[in-house]
């Protein structure tokens, strides 16, 4: 794994430094993150099912992709860059909101992050990267809400977690 960096942020998101990856999941530091979602036009979500090999949350289903700003990346370019990356797809993407959350992850890790949301529509199939992403899959939304209540431990804590925001800016309650 290369010695990837993360931007390390106060709650009000200004910088304050700089850490390898692992390390700032080993010690739970608040950094930025990116979540991105994709939705088609008959208004299913895009969900990926995380690479066994991941080193965190693997195997689990979660939002179309995600991932951390490199130093001196805006959010946005960094959710365009990973959307590539994991998904093999480009489309315009709009910020909806950002938040902070951290839940204990395995392997001794920590998600603590202060993430920027996008959303963005396509009906383009992705062309997905294997060392990121096992499988996808396009869900209706009320697929999704019955898959999320019989088997949430088949989800990432951070979909649970982001969810019910993005439903909300989908104006569906």
């Amino acid at each position: 794994m290369i010695n990837e960096l993360v931007v390390l942020v106060d709650p009000h998101d200004c910088e304050i430094g700089q850490m390898e990856k692992m390390e700032a999941h080993r010690q739970a530091l608040l950094h930025r993150a990116v979540s991105v979602f994709i939705f088609n036009s008959k208004g299913e979500w895009l969900l990926q099912r995380r690479a066994l090999h991941k080193y965190h949350s693997n195997g689990l289903w979660t939002n179309t992709c995600c991932s951390h700003p490199a130093p001196m990346e805006t959010s946005l370019g960094a959710a365009h860059r990973r959307l590539g990356e994991e998904m093999g797809m480009e489309c315009p993407l709009n910020e909806v909101f950002c938040f902070t959350y951290k839940e204990l992850l395995d392997n001794g890790l920590t998600e603590h992050e202060l993430d920027h949301v996008f959303i963005g529509f396509s009906d383009g199939l992705p062309l997905i990267n294997p060392d990121e992403v096992m499988e996808y899959r396009y869900v209706a939304f009320e697929e999704l809400e019955a898959w999320l209540r019989e088997q949430p431990c088949a989800f990432t804590v951070w979909f649970k977690a982001i969810y019910g925001r993005v439903k909300e800016c989908l104006g569906r309650s």
